[in-house]
């Protein structure tokens, strides 16, 4: 349920109103979240109606100073267009996510040694990147396989984008991490095998960090904006959340997973946030990413993610799927070209 607040309320009258309905959807054991627009003020009544949701709906629209009550038909209540009409941008430090611009995301599958992501880090600021990527905590199939070094590789990174001037994102894979990397990083990264993890996700939403949340292998796309949603419903009217679609499970081999480029326009048509392509991981085959890349900022993407390595032959992990710095420099120009072509084809919502 979506309440418009009259605008021409003064900013008293406002917040005594919407006091007035988060008491009687309290009453109800309900949660408001408000979303505040640049003219109006929505609240988003969501939880359990039990039977009551026709007799609730007539009570708000009855209520001073409500200008209008409109039934949410989607299951994505804070994810959707319907209550957040307006786009998304989201701030990871100083670089935004979702204003018009492209926005570079960039470095090694893991971090290996001080050394190495320091070296990747300067090769991707000079190349034009925005954001540094690194895993410390590696989710791998095999047991056996480098899991990361944890609380060390995050210092690592975080000191290798100060040094640079980057914000930092990096993945967490269980709850007990969450305090620990969001103490490191500047944004969480939520990766395809923990994408339904809901435990992790309502942890992760508590921290009001921006998140970074990849689609699961073989979810749909309504199933990648629930799991938004899990995270923006811990967050009281924040949303800053960056969805990324990285392929999914198909049944050809000649790349890792089959890319869905369709799905970039179709979450922009259904959710206000951000939505970023990962290549990388779609393709895996280092040959097909720069073409993946300028597919993907053709549909409109808001940013691309890519793997940089400086010696991806000796990388501990996804050395195939990693770019050298030359390679994503010219990247990172072409990327350009094509989206100062299409940009105005695109203006969101």
């Amino acid at each position: 349920m979506i309440i418009t607040l009259d605008p021409k309320l003064d900013s008293r009258c406002a917040i005594a109103r919407q006091e007035a309905i988060e008491a009687v959807a309290c009453e109800h054991g309900l949660k408001v979240h408000p979303v505040y627009g640049a003219n109006k003020t929505l609240l988003c009544i969501v939880g359990e109606f039990n039977g009551q949701y026709s007799t609730l709906l007539d009570n708000f629209q009855a209520m001073e100073g409500v200008e209008s009550v409109h039934q949410v038909m989607e299951p994505y209540k804070l994810a959707g267009r319907t209550s957040h009409p307006d786009n998304t941008i989201v701030e990871v430090g100083s670089v935004c996510i979702g204003n018009g611009s492209l926005t570079h995301i960039a470095g090694p599958c893991a971090v290996e040694s001080e050394q190495q992501i320091r070296d990747i880090a300067h090769a991707v600021h000079n190349a034009g990147g925005h954001i540094l990527r690194g895993g410390a905590f590696k989710p791998r199939t095999s047991p056996y396989s480098f899991q990361g070094l944890g609380e060390d590789g995050l210092k690592m990174l975080r000191d290798a984008g100060e040094e640079v001037g980057m914000p930092t994102v990096t993945e967490v894979l269980d709850t007990r991490d969450v305090p620990l990397v969001a103490e490191h990083a500047d944004m969480l990264q939520i990766g395809a095998r923990n994408m339904q993890n809901f435990g992790l996700l309502k942890e992760v939403g508590e921290t009001g960090m921006p998140v970074l949340l990849k689609r699961g292998m073989s979810a749909r796309i309504v199933d990648l904006l629930m799991s938004a949603e899990y995270v923006l419903s811990r967050r009281n009217g924040t949303s800053n959340v960056v969805l990324c679609e990285r392929g999914v499970t198909g049944f050809d081999t000649q790349t890792r997973n089959q890319i869905d480029m369709s799905a970039i326009p179709v979450l922009h048509n259904l959710t206000h946030l951000p939505v970023v392509l990962d290549p990388s991981h779609a393709v895996g085959v280092r040959e097909y990413i720069p073409s993946m890349a300028l597919a993907g900022v053709a549909a409109g993407a808001d940013g691309v993610h890519v793997e940089v390595h400086t010696h991806p032959e000796q990388a501990f992990s996804d050395g195939k799927q990693s770019l050298i710095p030359e390679q994503y420099a010219q990247l990172v120009e072409r990327m350009g070209v094509i989206h100062s072509a299409v940009r105005d084809l695109y203006v969101r919502h």
